[in-house]
């Protein structure tokens, strides 16, 4: 296990470097300059060359890439941002919390609510739960989590003082973007787990084990729901990454301050070094998140772990 675990770290380094390379890359062929927006109104050209001459921003593609990989692996300095004139590192460890927060709640509620109502509807299969459901299911997959935010707000904060409609200062504030990401997460994990757990039920062992007489209570949450939690797992660390990285519209709908509305001000203003900080520090918190849904794969299947051991 350890030596799957080594050479996957290891292999996380080339490809944070193609991310890198790419962003940089784009950020670099964009049109604008920090000196154009930090120059203001009608700008004199010499103060636009002296301000980009003094962020080093007028040096050679390579130059600049160089100097930015030589900070991170010398001194882990992500670079000053060009318009806050703050450390980047400094202000994703600020931002990053809030961000983690929302999207680990939200994939703990997600995995509760889908993979739930997902075994029950796999269960009374044909019944009006599972039609239900699968009804309701369909009709949230179709929702945006910014519209569904958006309702809420309308619906429940501007008419109850249960929760505060803008940011996060205490753990209510959390609830309602929460919510308007399990609506539209957990839709189709609970789809999956259906679809998962009747493949299952149908399996030979599954009917061997009810023909000995074991409870159904056994046969379904210890035999068929581990053998089916492996493409539910999957998805699981999918939306947790998606979460993580996408859900700037919801910080935006609830006014959070997260690392997603910050990445998304940066590319506005042109500010790289954010960008090309904030996309270093989110590839490698997607490559962990990967690895430990790998290692998680190993604990719910022997299979797999006896494939990581060789």
């Amino acid at each position: 296990m350890w030596k799957f675990i080594v050479k996957r770290v290891l292999l996380m380094i080339p490809i944070i470097l193609g991310v890198t390379l790419v962003v940089f890359t784009i950020m670099y062929f964009t049109p604008g300059s920090p000196g154009e927006l930090m120059a203001g109104t009608n700008p004199d050209p010499e103060v636009i060359e002296q301000i980009n001459h003094d962020l080093g921003f007028d040096q050679p593609f390579h130059i600049r890439y160089f100097n930015f990989l030589k900070g991170i692996v010398t001194k882990l300095d992500f670079g000053t941002s060009y318009i806050s004139q703050r450390p980047v590192l400094g202000e994703i460890m600020s931002r990053f919390p809030r961000t983690l927060t929302l999207a680990f709640f939200s994939m703990i509620t997600t995995a509760i609510v889908g993979i739930a109502i997902g075994i029950l509807s796999a269960v009374k299969q044909y019944s009006f739960i599972d039609y239900a459901s699968t009804v309701v299911s369909m009709f949230f997959s179709s929702m945006p989590s910014f519209w569904i935010g958006m309702m809420l707000l309308l619906w429940i904060a501007m008419n109850f003082t249960w929760f505060p409609i803008n940011g996060v200062s205490t753990w209510k504030g959390y609830i309602l973007p929460c919510a308007a990401l399990t609506f539209c997460n957990a839709a189709p994990l609970m789809r999956l787990t259906r679809s998962a757990m009747l493949e299952t039920i149908r399996s030979d062992y599954i009917r061997t084990a009810r023909a000995k007489g074991a409870l159904e209570k056994r046969v379904i949450w210890k035999h068929a729901l581990k053998n089916a939690l492996l493409p539910v797992v999957t998805n699981i660390g999918n939306n947790f990454r998606a979460l993580l990285g996408g859900s700037v519209i919801t910080e935006t709908v609830f006014v959070i301050p997260g690392l997603g509305s910050y990445v998304i001000s940066a590319i506005r203003s042109k500010d790289v070094p954010v960008v090309m900080g904030c996309t270093l520090f989110m590839s490698a918190t997607f490559l962990i998140v990967i690895l430990l849904t790998d290692i998680l794969y190993a604990y719910i299947d022997p299979r797999v772990k006896a494939k990581y051991m060789k």
